[in-house]
């Protein structure tokens, strides 16, 4: 039986999906990329894999490992330390995204109508330049009790001496407000990078409409900020879940764990307690929250539509 040459050049093409590999430009993009492909696989992918396992361990860092199945993970549901911790770590995420956010798109804004200078823009990114540690030390040594800038300022004014890290009821708060000083400006030229993208001419019909400031900016300006605010609220969240370095230099998890945070909870067990399986499984519980946390935001803020 003959088969015509449109069927034989059917049979001996191939699939679809090899064409974009026999291009060349495929091939130097897997180049670039490639540097970055062997330090995610060796410092990211194979320790998370190692991670699963050791989470059902028992490990203490000297001795070989022991398997003890979903022990691990059991008493995970039932440890009220756990749950204490991730309630602090909550707690420390809300005060600081809102603040964070409120202030963020308020100086983008006033960027925005005011000034666009590059100076402003330089003294805003600053904080984020340095270190969480250096920074950390910075504010540790103002808010002092006793000798810190802050409260003699306070002083001075009439107000009370405050204790800041080393009261219960005001450190978390604290740390809070030392992340957001640092973070700010950076959140701040996101927006203001979004901002940019407005079409100015929405803003003039609006105003032709007879539309003031406070109903343009709640109408047109958030809305067509989404995309930049989706971005920023997700990345943002997922960072403050993870806050260690700020808690390490100045409260370590006191006073009477009122900043004992998930990320503290974890180095507890794992080089305080040498723990390191139940530690792992802890993280592990962190990674499916922030996967969760993030999913539930993509789909509730629209992620993926625009409305511009």
């Amino acid at each position: 039986m003959s088969i015509s040459v449109q069927q034989a050049t059917r049979v001996g093409s191939k699939p679809g999906w090899l064409k974009p590999w026999q291009k060349a430009e495929t091939w130097f993009a897997l180049l670039f990329i490639l540097p970055s492909l062997i330090g995610f696989t060796l410092f990211y992918a194979i320790p998370a894999v190692r991670g699963v396992f050791i989470s059902f361990t028992n490990w203490d860092l000297l001795t070989p490992a022991k398997s003890v199945g979903l022990a691990n993970y059991q008493r995970l549901l039932t440890d009220t330390d756990f749950w204490k911790a991730m309630w602090v770590t909550l707690t420390y995420v809300v005060i600081n995204i809102f603040v964070q956010t409120v202030l963020a798109v308020l100086i983008a804004v006033l960027m925005d109508r005011l000034t666009k200078s590059i100076v402003v823009r330089g003294v805003l990114i600053l904080p984020y330049l340095l270190s969480n540690v250096v920074v950390a030390l910075l504010w540790l040594w103002m808010l002092d009790p006793t000798l810190g800038v802050v409260n003699s300022f306070l002083q001075t004014i009439g107000f009370e001496r405050q204790p800041f890290f080393g009261a219960p009821s005001q450190a978390i708060a604290t740390i809070a407000g030392v992340n957001v000083w640092r973070h700010m400006g950076y959140t701040a030229l996101l927006v203001f990078a979004g901002l940019q993208t407005i079409p100015k001419d929405v803003y003039e019909a609006g105003a032709i409409d007879g539309a003031t400031e406070w109903h343009m900016f709640w109408h047109i300006t958030l809305p067509l900020l989404r995309p930049v605010l989706v971005f920023v609220l997700v990345t943002t969240i997922i960072g403050s879940f993870q806050v260690f370095d700020t808690i390490a230099i100045t409260t370590q998890g006191g006073p009477a764990q009122a900043t004992r945070v998930i990320m503290w909870y974890i180095f507890e067990f794992a080089f305080q307690r040498f723990n390191m399986g139940y530690a792992t499984t802890i993280s592990i519980a962190l990674f499916f929250i922030l996967i969760l946390v993030t999913i539930v935001q993509m789909r509730v803020l629209r992620a993926n539509e625009s409305d511009l």
